[in-house]
């Protein structure tokens, strides 16, 4: 059986954690590899965002930066920095729905990252939407 969305979601952030690790660290990696060592089958979705979020991050941190307030990505834990870069991106890039990519990044921020960062993952993609 599939996975689903939500499921596949979750794989990309810890994906976009482990990428994130590996390159602060200057640890040679494919993203090819990684990808597949976190999910055991062939999935454009996962591919085509974990892709997209490398591509553009340097672009979504800045526009990250710009809608926070005192506060930088770098700034926060690395889960909730991929959480907030795979949903930008998605609100950005692709055709998801908003209301579809801020659920999802809320409930992954519920389960990976503390409550101060919920809110900076919850106010900075209100202030994205709302442009």
């Amino acid at each position: 059986m599939g996975k689903t969305r939500s499921e596949l979601r979750e794989k990309i952030m810890v994906i976009l954690y482990q990428i994130d690790i590996y390159h602060e660290r200057n640890l040679p990696y494919e993203i090819d590899e990684v990808i597949k060592d976190n999910i055991d089958i062939d999935n454009e979705f996962v591919k085509s965002i974990v892709y997209g979020v490398v591509t553009y991050k340097d672009e979504l941190d800045a526009l990250a930066n710009s809608l926070m307030k005192d506060w930088t990505i770098d700034r926060i834990d690395k889960s909730g920095a991929a959480i907030l870069r795979m949903a930008l991106y998605e609100l950005k890039y692709t055709d998801t729905p908003e209301v579809v990519v801020i659920n999802e990044a809320i409930e992954l921020s519920k389960k990976y990252s503390d409550e101060p960062v919920r809110k900076i993952i919850n106010a900075v993609l209100d202030k994205y939407i709302k442009g």
